[in-house]
């Protein structure tokens, strides 16, 4: 993450425009460096399997036809089932260009991280590589920032200028809002994107009451769920009184951890939030990604995409 007073080995720092927006060269820099660091995963893992992974997901609406044994239950047109009292489904014809959209969040609580880097650190580096594997595939991107509100929404375009205006964005955006209220954002979100499209929402998912929300979401696009976490939220590994202060409110905490139960009960917590999420993703059929800050993520993005490869071949 772009760091102000950060320096940088290429050169002067003049700005830069593109899409008459300036991009300070410093910016442009860095830039550079997570498109060179991550090119490897670019091509290999996101640009040439988009088609792949992703097919038949990217639609339009055609017509509607009477339901016939082996259709998806999930395309049935309630309504005009309903008036002719036997099942219809929706047709649809298949997209050559997908729209792309990152949702992020960029709560106080991003900025939280025990180890080398923090979860908006994290979430910025993936979401810059979706960015760019959108550019080089010729594909429609855009974004939405969000906190307890929708801060900044970018549709979708397909151009550089627009590409690098996101990525821009993604390491410099600096949020209004401490808070996150997930609910709000998905609404709002489902609200302006009429068009379906491939959505990415990074988040640490530290809220409640938004799992109906993501239903909402998920019935008109292909949302996937990534989960940035810290291994602190797990294990806060120590034993002794701790004062916390909560990054979205400033509260600060007094908290006695100096037994094994207390540190047990911590720790049930936050699996129980992990459990609750994976279930209800389960039952849902939205796809979960977790991603660690202590941990590479290209595994589990591999695992990710293999996964659903196997789906999509199985029919």
């Amino acid at each position: 993450m772009y760091r102000a007073g950060a320096s940088f080995p290429y050169g002067v720092r003049t700005p830069l425009h593109f899409d008459n927006i300036m991009i300070p060269s410093e910016i442009l820099n860095h830039i550079r460096r997570i498109e060179f660091a991550t090119d490897r995963v670019v091509n290999d893992l996101f640009a040439g399997r988009y088609a792949s992974v992703f097919r038949g997901r990217g639609m339009e609406f055609d017509e509607v036809r009477e339901y016939v044994p082996g259709d998806d239950v999930r395309s049935i047109d309630w309504n005009v089932s309903a008036r002719h009292g036997r099942p219809f489904v929706k047709k649809f014809i298949e997209e050559r260009e997908l729209t792309i959209m990152l949702l992020l969040d960029t709560s106080a609580s991003q900025r939280y991280g025990s180890g080398d880097k923090r979860k908006a650190e994290v979430t910025a580096e993936i979401a810059c590589i979706v960015a760019f594997a959108a550019l080089r595939s010729a594909h429609r991107i855009g974004a939405v920032f969000f906190t307890d509100s929708v801060e900044r929404y970018l549709p979708p375009r397909r151009s550089k200028q627009h590409a690098l205006r996101i990525v821009r964005d993604i390491l410099y955006h600096q949020p209004a809002s401490p808070r996150t209220d997930l609910r709000t954002a998905l609404e709002r979100f489902y609200c302006v994107q009429k068009k379906r499209c491939i959505a990415f929402l990074f988040s640490d998912f530290l809220d409640e009451g938004f799992e109906q929300s993501l239903r909402v979401v998920d019935s008109r696009h292909d949302l996937i769920l990534l989960r940035v976490s810290d291994p602190r939220e797990y294990d806060i590994g120590v034993s002794a009184w701790l004062e916390l202060r909560d990054m979205e409110t400033g509260a600060l905490v007094t908290a006695d951890l100096t037994g094994a139960d207390r540190r047990a009960r911590y720790c049930a917590e936050n699996d129980r939030r992990t459990r609750n999420l994976e279930a209800f993703c389960r039952s849902a059929g939205i796809d979960l990604v977790d991603i660690r800050t202590d941990r590479p993520y290209i595994e589990p993005l591999v695992r990710f995409f293999a996964a659903r490869e196997r789906r999509l071949a199985a029919g």
